[in-house]
């Protein structure tokens, strides 16, 4: 079956779980190389096999050359211990999983790998196009879709788990799109994430040379006051010659101030401290 046919396959079987970004309907039927709503309207399957619920353009700086990045140093195992975290969170009953901010794909496709046999629902989307387009290729058994986080295109009360590394939230959405019971498991980075790259970006007392997450810590409280917070810290050695990715991969670089790095300034980064805490919340019954 080709990669498309395995997408509308999909969106036919699992149809109850979405709806249309212009009228709120429910999606009704599958047909041909379109969804159709229940009022008429109608998306079409592009030739990646992902759907575009956008009404307009993406307005996002991600590319393809920092998922590719991503990608490269994610399949090293930069995130795993991250995952591993995240899954330890899940019961072993299936489970209905949306990725917010999916990227490229690899979190989801690592989650899946550590709950085989659980029988779960894939489903992630991204405002990157570029991104959506590359984890259309990773073979894994899940729906990828272009969306806004503000708008998601998909029925209340459909996901038993939402899952967001390190990407903004909006818990209205959320909270409607979550089964009574579900969970929110959100990854932010703590003050020492990958802070040996953000010395040789910064070095020493500019505003990106560290940074404080406790106003979304307490954001996340606000909406899940029973909220579990774990904190995940471990060094990840670099793999030879994907220093330059890890660099790409990250908007670290973007901000103002930051170096140029050189050759030898890559060549003595040989290892990372991943910091993050894994925030899991509870949707009130």
């Amino acid at each position: 079956m080709k990669k498309i046919e395995r997408q509308r396959q999909f969106v036919q079987d699992h149809l109850s779980l979405f709806r249309c970004p212009n009228c709120q309907a429910p999606m009704a039927k599958v047909e041909g190389n379109s969804i159709y709503c229940a009022h008429g309207h109608q998306i079409d399957f592009n030739r990646h096999g992902y759907l575009h619920f956008l009404n307009g353009a993406a307005d996002t700086e991600y590319g393809r050359q920092m998922f590719l990045a991503r990608r490269q140093l994610l399949s090293a195992g930069l995130f795993e211990p991250i995952v591993k975290t995240v899954a330890d969170q899940l019961p072993v009953r299936p489970q209905t999983i949306l990725d917010v901010g999916t990227g490229e794909g690899t979190p989801l496709r690592q989650l899946a790998a550590l709950r085989a046999g659980c029988d779960d629902t894939l489903i992630g989307f991204d405002i990157s196009k570029a991104g959506v387009t590359l984890a259309t290729q990773l073979g894994l058994c899940a729906f990828f879709c272009v969306a806004d986080l503000r708008q998601l295109p998909f029925n209340a009360g459909s996901f038993d788990t939402i899952m967001e590394l390190f990407s903004p939230s909006d818990y209205a959405e959320f909270n409607r799109v979550l089964a009574p019971g579900g969970r929110v498991i959100k990854v932010v980075p703590n003050s020492d994430y990958l802070a040996e790259l953000r010395q040789l970006l910064y070095g020493t007392g500019q505003a990106n040379s560290h940074y404080d997450n406790q106003r979304v810590v307490d954001l996340f409280r606000h909406h899940y006051p029973d909220a579990q917070q774990i904190r995940v810290r471990y060094e990840f050695t670099i793999p030879a010659g994907l220093q330059a990715a890890l660099v790409e991969m990250t908007p670290l670089h973007w901000g103002k101030g930051a170096r140029k790095l050189t050759a030898q300034d890559l060549e003595a980064l040989t290892m990372v401290t991943v910091d993050v805490s894994v925030l899991t919340g509870t949707k009130m019954k």
